[in-house]
């Protein structure tokens, strides 16, 4: 009986990024439902007004008590918070993408450009339109916080910030880099997220809860579009990932 030949380094490699993409999907499916449910629940639990307590909370221990209107620790820490906040506001945010689809268009991936501008748009008007439905007040408990016109559930900051940096972040694993290198990118766009939320509840802005679903609904939102982008490519209608046309 002849031996069978072994596999040559090519197929090994195939077949290890077969593996480490399935395994990436089944990942994000997990985030994606547990994300809406973790959202799902938070809503349900907000309109019935059982988040109160917790709320009212956390977000006085983040304040002097003995004058809500001062927040604890140094005296630049405020600045601070004001600078990380504006990372995850619209100005900041929509520059950002602008740059970053331009950037696309200018190196021949349009379809890489229209991806970013759904997923981060399509976030926004679901944002948006939640605020809408669930209609929920501000904060009203730090004297002095900034004024913010629109309602409070979900925080638009979290979850835009949440779509953005994490849809960015996707994008920049898709270079050929280190797999370190591509971690760094997915670790820079949580950290991110991460403190542009505990921002709007140091400022006194958001409801700790606001945050939390921002985040579970963001973090889904944004994979959902990765899932969708990789289903493109495999069909090629998104432009794929350098090393393996």
């Amino acid at each position: 009986m002849s031996a069978r030949p072994l596999p040559t380094p090519s197929a090994l490699g195939r077949l290890a990024r077969l593996v480490r993409d399935e395994i990436g999907l089944v990942v994000a499916l997990v985030v994606i439902a547990g994300g809406t449910l973790a959202f799902l629940r938070l809503a349900d639990i907000v309109v019935d007004g059982e988040t109160e307590a917790f709320d009212r909370a956390l977000l006085l221990f983040m304040r002097d008590p003995a004058n809500p209107g001062l927040a604890p620790g140094p005296s630049w820490l405020p600045g601070i918070m004001r600078d990380i906040t504006a990372l995850g506001g619209l100005a900041v945010l929509s520059m950002l993408v602008a740059f970053a689809v331009i950037y696309l268009l200018l190196a021949g991936k349009r379809a890489a450009a229209i991806f970013v501008l759904v997923s981060v748009l399509g976030g926004t008007a679901l944002s948006h339109g939640l605020k809408i439905v669930f209609d929920r007040p501000r904060p009203d408990l730090i004297p002095g916080a900034p004024i913010e016109l629109t309602a409070s559930f979900p925080s638009g900051h979290a979850m835009i910030s949440a779509v953005a940096y994490l849809t960015l972040g996707a994008l920049l694993t898709r270079i050929e880099a280190p797999r370190r290198v591509h971690a760094f990118f997915i670790g820079v766009a949580v950290v991110m997220t991460v403190l542009i939320g505990i921002s709007r509840v140091y400022l006194g802005v958001h409801w700790p809860t606001d945050v939390l679903a921002g985040w579970c609904l963001g973090a889904a939102w944004a994979l959902l579009c990765w899932i969708v982008a990789l289903w493109l490519q495999r069909r090629g209608q998104i432009e794929p990932r350098p090393g393996r046309e």
